[in-house]
């Protein structure tokens, strides 16, 4: 009879010393401080916002004993302000590190990046990081309503607009679909939303935040071509009037961009306006598209 109550206890001082070193791992975590140097700059830019890259070089760090191979080399190059560019090429050629390079998740230690003629290591690293809006295919929720999930638990953002950016997105019916509205736990209605609706949601994040550049890094690489097409809607209501940057592997999917750069081991092999590119049969999107319709799939490989 006393077993049980013991093995019980047991098992509890176990969890209990599972607890405890979880504590101090989260202590560990909210003791980082970033080695990201802020900036002083509190304002942005007016819309819509140039960007620029001054002869970029950059290579990740590498581990003890190892050398490092650069990733972006001597990489120069800008967006008018509203254009879209479209970026192509194979995966290690340098396209997700120029998003993280825009976002300031690194600084290059060689050249420099600017948006509207301003370095972006001179901008606070808040103002920047909600003035520049990325989406990557891989869309995260929360355990909690649609509305929290939206809006990422800001009081400040009422109902009207949320609803607005979801009209906006052609998702209106979706919600009306939903048992409580935007009161509707997430997840008890994940089973429901489909890749390209998840996609649309994060567009609406973004729409809310109201951002001057968008990041798109491989936003619709998952998608099938129906979902795909809906997000391409989405995604020229999301660019109107702001700067963008579409990261892709897949010509098609940059096929509304104004400009076009291609990118083979961090080395620029052709840039310019994208409708250029494709009157010459000469350029090298040339001749992707037309390896990408003589054998429908991939596209660039990735």
């Amino acid at each position: 009879l006393l077993f049980w109550p013991f093995e019980d206890l047991a098992h509890q001082m176990e969890e209990l010393q599972k607890a405890g070193g979880n504590v101090v791992r989260i202590q560990r975590l909210l003791d980082e401080r970033s080695a990201m140097a802020d900036g002083t700059r509190e304002t942005f830019p007016r819309r819509p916002v140039s960007i620029a890259l001054e002869r970029v070089s950059f290579r990740y760090p590498a581990a003890a004993g190892e050398h490092a191979e650069p990733v972006l080399s001597n990489l120069s190059l800008t967006v008018a302000p509203g254009r879209t560019l479209g970026i192509l090429g194979r995966t290690g050629s340098g396209k997700t590190t120029i998003m993280r390079l825009l976002a300031r998740l690194y600084d290059p230690p060689a050249g420099r990046i600017t948006v509207g003629g301003v370095d972006l290591r001179e901008f606070r690293l808040r103002e920047l990081r909600a003035r520049i809006a990325v989406v990557t295919q891989d869309v995260q929720f929360f355990g909690a309503t649609v509305r929290d999930n939206l809006a990422l638990f800001d009081a400040a953002v009422d109902d009207r607009r949320i609803e607005s950016a979801l009209d906006r997105l052609h998702l209106l019916p979706w919600l009306a679909a939903l048992p409580d509205g935007l009161d509707t736990v997430l997840a008890s209605a994940q089973l429901a939303l489909s890749a390209g609706e998840a996609q649309r949601l994060a567009l609406v994040r973004v729409l809310l935040r109201d951002p001057d550049v968008v990041i798109l890094d491989e936003a619709a690489a998952r998608l099938d071509p129906v979902s795909e097409h809906e997000v391409e809607d989405a995604l020229a209501t999301l660019l109107a009037g702001r700067t963008g940057v579409v990261i892709a592997h897949r010509p098609r999917s940059v096929e509304k961009v104004d400009d076009i750069l291609i990118l083979e081991q961090g080395r620029m092999v052709e840039y310019g306006p994208r409708r250029q590119l494709l009157a010459s049969p000469d350029s090298r999107l040339h001749e992707l598209l037309s390896l990408s319709t003589a054998a429908p799939g991939p596209g660039v490989p990735s």
